[in-house]
């Protein structure tokens, strides 16, 4: 996997990924910055939350989930000093649907964090990572 980042000026960056896709990240204004995309942190947040809910929605779907909305919410702690990495995430899913089991909405969240998502798992020894869920009727 190969990607690219390029400065386009003050604090703004263009992301490239592999596949031609950009993405435009940039600080806020007293960084230098206009305020225009994403903050890198945040990206890394981004990354995690889909990459997750991907793996929920993709094992609920195996299990016949009737599943018609789901997202994640993610809560990150970060370090008071330099370097201000991330001390803890939280993961909390909300999935809607029609006689979705709470059993397996557990299960998918709980395969996502020990198994299947590359994202957090590459994170797993120097974040505490925490997963929460609730399901709702559609």
């Amino acid at each position: 996997m190969d990607i690219k980042v390029s400065w386009a000026g003050e604090a703004l960056f263009i992301g490239e990924s592999t596949t031609g896709h950009k993405v435009l990240m940039d600080g806020p204004s007293e960084g230098g910055g206009h305020d225009l995309g994403p903050r890198p942190m945040e990206m890394l947040l981004l990354g995690t939350g889909s990459c997750s809910c991907y793996d929920v929605l993709s094992i609920l779907k195996k299990s016949r989930q009737d599943v018609t909305a789901a997202r994640v919410e993610l809560s990150g702690e970060r370090a008071e000093t330099a370097p201000r990495v991330f001390k803890k995430i939280n993961l909390h899913f909300v999935v809607t649907g029609n006689d979705v089991s709470e059993k397996h909405v557990e299960r998918a969240v709980k395969l996502s964090a020990e198994k299947y998502c590359s994202v957090a798992l590459m994170l797993e020894g120097t974040v505490e990572i925490t997963h929460s869920f609730e399901v709702l009727a559609a």
